[in-house]
């Protein structure tokens, strides 16, 4: 059974951006049920509008790998709710797969390791437990920070927390081990800018384009709502000796 940790953020175009970022992940979201995988959010934080402002999620089963091949920048284009004028807004948001650390891969020093807990809380916070204690760990070390109050418990927060901040400082340490580390990430998300994408989105035409396997597929609201089969088919027919692991390693 193969286990990734899926992060989303929004790039380009404000509160759009953070829209898109929302809907990707339900598009996710409910790929993995049709799939009958299981997810569990680490962190996320909402912008109250129904935007995100980033997400984290852990997926494990069977074949999870192949959502690799969705690291990069997607774009989207279409007339925002909020557009009075009926312009077209061209927006980014940014996919990132990590490979989740197994228990024998945690090697994080207790010492090492700043846990704080608090109160959750949140703007709407549909994955905000507001019941129960949060968790903010750091990472003294490196400086890296991530937060967790989606779980139901705080020992679940902590265990949320340190699965996502293992996966972080590891993807960090192996940047930095490796002589173009700043290639890794930017192959995968690129500076989220409208030019780096992997994939477009166009509401106009009703249309997703994945500009590597330069293909189209006609029913975005299909898509959307989970219906990914055809294009990982796709890239398995057309993608054949690629690797389905990371593409942000080396």
């Amino acid at each position: 059974m193969g286990s990734i940790i899926l992060e989303i953020r929004p790039g380009t175009g404000g509160e759009e951006a953070a829209l898109f970022a929302h809907d990707l992940f339900r598009m996710y979201k409910r790929y993995v049920e049709r799939k009958r995988w299981k997810m569990a959010v680490l962190e996320a934080e909402e912008t109250g509008r129904g935007g995100l402002r980033s997400i984290a999620a852990a997926v494990d089963g069977p074949g999870v790998e192949v959502l690799g091949f969705d690291s990069g920048v997607h774009r989207v284009q279409r007339i925002p709710a909020t557009e009075r004028a009926g312009r077209i807004h061209t927006s980014t948001a940014t996919v990132a797969v990590l490979p989740k650390p197994e228990e024998k891969d945690r090697q994080l020093r207790p010492q090492d390791l700043k846990v704080e807990t608090f109160r959750a809380s949140g703007p709407g916070g549909q994955y905000v437990n507001k019941r129960e204690s949060a968790v903010r760990m750091t990472h003294m070390p490196t400086g890296i920070v991530v937060v967790s109050q989606t779980g139901r418990t705080q020992i679940q927060n902590r265990q949320y927390a340190l699965s996502l901040l293992t996966a972080r400082v590891n993807e960090a340490t192996a940047q930095s081990a490796a002589a173009h580390q700043d290639e890794l990430r930017r192959a995968q998300i690129g500076r989220a800018q409208r030019a780096e994408k992997i994939r477009t989105y166009n509401f106009p035409q009703d249309r997703l384009t994945d500009h590597r396997l330069k293909k189209s597929w006609h029913g975005l609201e299909r898509i959307l709502d989970g219906d990914l089969q055809q294009i990982v088919t796709a890239f398995d027919s057309e993608g054949k000796g690629r690797s389905h692991s990371y593409p942000n390693r080396v």
